[in-house]
């Protein structure tokens, strides 16, 4: 990595070359491994990336405010650390298509998993495997998902069972006691 910012270093001053991504990208790895992070942060915020790059930079970004939050905190970050992190400091729109992601799944996926479970909550392995490749994401993930969301659905309706007893008994509570 040395050898790379010395390299960078010795670039002829010429803006369209230090303009270029690949360099760019390069000096944003530079900046991060010397723990830069303000230099880092600057570069993903003043250039436009393209796509194909964004989840580089994207775990560039985040792991730099993982690793500042870590050293203020003196210790490591857990989940609920890191999720605070993540919505203290949002992906700046140069790394980021702006689809809102929820638990790292994109909006896009959610809807075609919950049009599935709609129509069968349970689908077979072909079926996950087909759902995993339409959804950009491995079917572990998918049957995860399924399983995550029956569970919820189970405790849902656990939940308004208890409530619609709760309001029953109160009602024949009021009936009995007037």
């Amino acid at each position: 990595m040395d050898r790379l910012g010395r390299f960078l270093w010795s670039l002829p001053a010429c803006e369209k070359l230090h303009n270029n991504e690949s360099v760019l990208k390069a000096k944003a790895m530079v900046a991060f491994h010397r723990g830069n992070f303000k230099e880092l942060y600057r570069i993903l915020e003043s250039h436009q990336f393209s796509a194909h790059n964004h989840a580089k930079l994207q775990a560039l970004w985040l792991k730099a405010h993982y690793v500042e939050a870590e050293k203020l905190r003196g210790r490591p970050l857990g989940a609920v650390g890191k999720y605070r992190v993540r919505r203290k400091f949002p992906l700046p729109r140069t790394i980021w298509d702006g689809e809102e992601t929820s638990y790292c799944f994109k909006e896009k996926s959610r809807s075609v998993l919950r049009d599935w479970y709609a129509h069968n909550p349970y689908p077979s392995p072909r079926e996950k495997r087909e759902l995993a490749e339409a959804t950009g994401l491995t079917t572990t993930q998918v049957s995860n998902w399924f399983k995550n969301r029956r569970q919820r659905d189970r405790a849902a309706e656990h939940k308004d069972g208890y409530v619609l007893f709760n309001n029953l008994f109160k009602l024949i509570t009021l009936v009995i006691c007037k």
